[in-house]
C-alpha cells in the first residue's frame, strides 16, 4: 500500500504509533532473494537422493535384481531427459537461459542416471569387456551433447572430465591401470593432449562465437592440466627436467600474453604460481649439485624462497592494481 496513505492514517489517529512504526520498518527491510538458498536444496536433494538410491540398490541387490535396477534408471534417465528435451529453449550459438531452478537439476539427474547405467552395466556384466575407453567414450559424448544442447556449464565440466578419464585409459597401457601405476611416465605426457585439446577448444569457442561463455571453462581446465603435467613431468623425467622447465615456461608465458589480452588476474595468479613452483624446482636441483657438507647451499636456498616470496608478493600485489580497473573476473 502506499506509505502516504498510512502516514495520513497515523496523523488522523486512525493508526497508533507503534502499528505506523512497525510498518515502517518492515517495508524498509525489503524483499531478499533466496535464489542462491533454492539451488542448493536442489543440488542437495540431488546428491541425497542419488546416494541413497546406491546405498537402498547395495544394500537390497539379491532381492531387487540386476535387470530391475537397470530399468529403474533407465525409467528415470528417460524421465529427466524428456522433461529437460520438452522445456529446453531454442539452441542458439548464445548463451541461453534456464527456464527454472528443476530443469537443471533434472538435467543432471539424468546425466548422472546414464552415467550410473554404463557403469553398472560395465562392472555386472562386463558389457564392453576389455574396451575400457568405449564405456568412457559413451558417456563423455552424451555430457558434451547435453553441455552443448542445454547450455550448462555444469554438464561441460562433467564432460571435460569424462575427456581426460577416456584419453587416459585409451592410450595407456592395459597393465598400468591394473597395476595402478599412475605415476607412469605414459600418463603423464597424456595428460598433456586433453590440456592442448581444451585450449584449442576454448580459442575455437571464441572465435567461432559458439557457446563463447563456455570458453573460461575450457581455458580453466586446460591451463591446470598443462602446467600439472609439465611439473609431474619434471620431477618425474629427472634427467631431462631442464626440458620440460622450457616447455613449463612456453606455457607460462603464453598463458601470460592470455591474462593481459583478458585482463584475468586469475589467469595471471595461477599462471604465476605454476611457474614459481616450476623454478624453485630447477633451483633445488642446482643446489643439491654443490657441496652438502657445508651449509653454503642451505643459507642459499633460504635466501632464495625468501627472496623470491618477496618478489612474487610484490609482483602479483603490481599486477592486481594494473588490472583491477578492468578485471575480468
Amino acid at each position: 500500500m502506499n506509505k502516504k496513505l498510512f502516514a495520513q492514517w497515523h496523523a488522523e489517529g486512525l493508526l497508533s504509533e507503534g502499528s505506523f512504526n512497525k510498518i515502517k520498518d518492515q517495508e524498509g527491510t525489503g524483499l531478499f532473494s533466496v535464489y542462491w538458498e533454492i539451488k542448493s536444496l536442489f543440488y542437495l536433494a540431488v546428491l541425497l537422493l542419488s546416494g541413497g538410491l546406491g546405498i537402498l540398490i547395495y544394500k537390497n541387490i539379491d532381492s531387487i535384481g540386476h535387470t530391475a535396477i537397470l530399468v529403474f534408471l533407465a525409467f528415470l534417465c528417460a524421465g529427466c531427459f524428456y522433461y529437460c528435451v520438452k522445456h529446453a529453449a531454442a539452441w542458439s550459438a548464445n548463451k541461453t537461459q534456464s527456464p527454472n531452478t528443476l530443469f537443471d537439476y533434472g538435467l543432471l539427474l539424468g546425466c548422472l542416471s546414464f552415467i550410473s547405467i554404463i557403469g553398472y552395466l560395465q562392472y555386472q556384466f562386463n558389457f564392453f569387456g576389455n574396451r575400457y575407453g568405449l564405456a568412457s567414450f559413451i558417456p563423455m559424448l552424451l555430457l558434451f551433447v547435453s553441455a552443448y544442447y542445454f547450455d550448462n556449464i555444469g554438464i561441460l565440466c562433467m564432460g571435460i572430465t569424462n575427456l581426460a578419464a577416456w584419453l587416459g585409459i585409451s592410450v595407456t597401457p592395459l597393465e598400468i591401470l591394473k597395476a595402478n601405476d599412475f605415476n607412469s611416465g605414459t600418463i603423464i605426457i597424456t595428460a598433456l593432449l586433453p590440456g592442448v585439446l581444451l585450449i584449442a577448444a576454448a580459442w575455437f569457442t571464441r572465435h567461432k562465437k559458439i557457446k563463447k561463455h563456455f570458453e573460461f571453462t575450457y581455458t580453466n581446465f586446460g591451463m591446470h592440466i598443462l602446467f600439472i603435467a609439465t611439473i609431474a613431468a619434471m620431477f618425474h623425467f629427472e634427467k631431462i627436467y631442464l626440458l620440460w622447465f622450457i616447455v613449463l615456461s612456453g606455457i607460462a608465458f603464453y598463458f601470460y600474453l592470455q591474462a593481459l589480452t583478458n585482463r584475468s588476474f586469475y589467469t595471471l595468479l595461477v599462471t604465476a604460481l605454476y611457474a614459481y613452483i616450476g623454478l624453485s624446482y630447477v633451483v633445488i636441483q642446482i643446489l643439491m649439485l654443490m657441496n652438502w657438507y657445508n651449509l653454503v647451499p642451505v643459507y642459499l636456498g633460504l635466501i632464495y624462497f625468501i627472496a623470491s616470496g618477496i618478489f612474487l608478493v610484490i609482483f602479483l600485489m603490481r599486477s592486481n592494481k594494473k588490472l583491477k580497473t578492468d578485471d575480468s573476473i
